[in-house]
């Protein structure tokens, strides 16, 4: 398992994690043999937001003995009402249901305390103004929370919280096929077909890539939900591409993007654990995306760097991805201040666009029509070597 850091936090996360969702409703041993094949995986991050009571106190009974060894994702705002879930903004009823989060899984903290679904203005005044956000500072301050995180679907509305400084941890829906729709795009609509019929989808939103730079620039982690587009990527009949993906390739994709440390899967056998930890091993062929996307008119030619490395090998051993994204983060960065830790990482490169010898070997093998030199060019100027 490769393992990466939450630079605000300081978490160190397996790049694939569990998402809980689809074990409600399951037995206590089907949750048990899920939860005990992650860990034996080296899955060490679980997002569980579902706040029934029975799913709570079976994974509580898996994790009993090794919780110190797990990082949660526990989020304030998932509520129980009359057996079913519901968001709330209520305070109260709130810190019932976090409180019964720490009781149900047996534990006096929770790593990342995650302000739920907020995906409006309306969301996010309400919960930054008002008393949920106030909650959630007192519980780190408390220590029962050791970073604060927000999940959301809208870009707009995440840039608002990241930019807020409060912001420790980033949960988003990331996967090629959500990244060509606009910023204001309803979350319901993801998972129709007919909204990848807009003749105007072309290439990664610019918000979206906006939102990623952002988190990156700011040490914020962001942890992936919907990689798999709720399991429509996997299947050529709904897949906005017209081809299927693999899960390898999904989380590959997902991982690719600036910011991101996680890609949560969600599981209800050991088997589609294993299915999904496969991609730790797999070659670089069998995790290459680049096939798929762009051969679809949605991403053909957007020449735009898909951090794909089809460009290499270079002969001045050049990392044309990594100066490409750090470019990205540069030019993303408000009023040209370029933050210190991309100047630092890019500093930290064996070879920089400096090196660039303009021989043009690699862009005849960009998929994606990117104007390498150019950007090796830009990012001279933008560093300086």
């Amino acid at each position: 398992m490769e393992y990466r850091r939450m630079k605000r936090s300081g978490f160190d996360v397996s790049v694939v994690g569990l998402g809980g969702e689809h074990l409600t409703n399951k037995s206590s041993q089907e949750v048990e043999a899920v939860v005990k094949t992650a860990l034996e995986s080296g899955i060490n991050i679980f997002d569980l937001f579902m706040p029934q009571h029975q799913v709570r106190d079976y994974i509580g009974k898996a994790l009993s003995g090794v919780r110190q060894q797990v990082y949660l994702q526990g989020h304030i705002g998932s509520t129980l009402e009359d057996g079913q879930y519901k968001r709330s903004r209520d305070p109260e009823k709130c810190r019932l249901a976090f409180e019964d989060f720490l009781t149900r899984y047996k534990t006096d903290y929770v790593d990342i305390g995650m302000l739920h679904y907020i995906d409006t203005a309306e969301d996010f005044k309400t919960v930054f103004e008002g008393d949920m956000l106030e909650y959630a500072l007192k519980l780190k301050a408390q220590g029962t929370i050791r970073a604060i995180g927000v999940s959301s679907h809208e870009p707009f509305t995440a840039l608002t919280a990241i930019e807020s400084g409060y912001v420790d941890v980033l949960m988003f829906s990331v996967n090629p096929a959500y990244d060509l729709l606009p910023a204001n795009t309803d979350v319901y609509d993801f998972f129709e077909n007919h909204t990848y019929e807009n003749g105007s989808l072309l290439g990664m939103d610019k918000d979206r890539a906006k939102l990623y730079a952002a988190c990156e620039a700011r040490g914020v982690g962001i942890t992936v939900m919907k990689t798999l587009g709720a399991g429509q990527l996997l299947d050529e009949k709904s897949s906005p591409f017209g081809r299927a993906m693999t899960i390898s390739q999904c989380i590959h994709y997902s991982l690719s993007q600036p910011g991101v440390c996680s890609a949560l899967i969600g599981c209800t056998t050991p088997e589609q654990v294993l299915e999904a930890v496969k991609y730790t091993s797999a070659s670089e062929t069998e995790k290459d995306y680049s096939n798929v996307l762009s051969s679809s008119p949605k991403y053909a030619m957007t020449g735009r760097c898909m951090y794909c490395n089809h460009c290499l090998p270079c002969p001045s051993n050049i990392d044309i991805a990594a100066v490409t994204k750090y470019l990205y983060l540069a030019k993303a960065a408000l009023e040209g201040n370029i933050p210190e830790t991309v100047r630092s990482h890019y500093s930290l490169l064996k070879s920089t666009a400096q090196d660039c010898i303009q021989c043009g070997s690699c862009e005849p093998n960009c998929p994606f029509g990117v104007k390498i030199i150019d950007n090796m060019q830009e990012a001279l100027q933008v560093f300086g070597r």
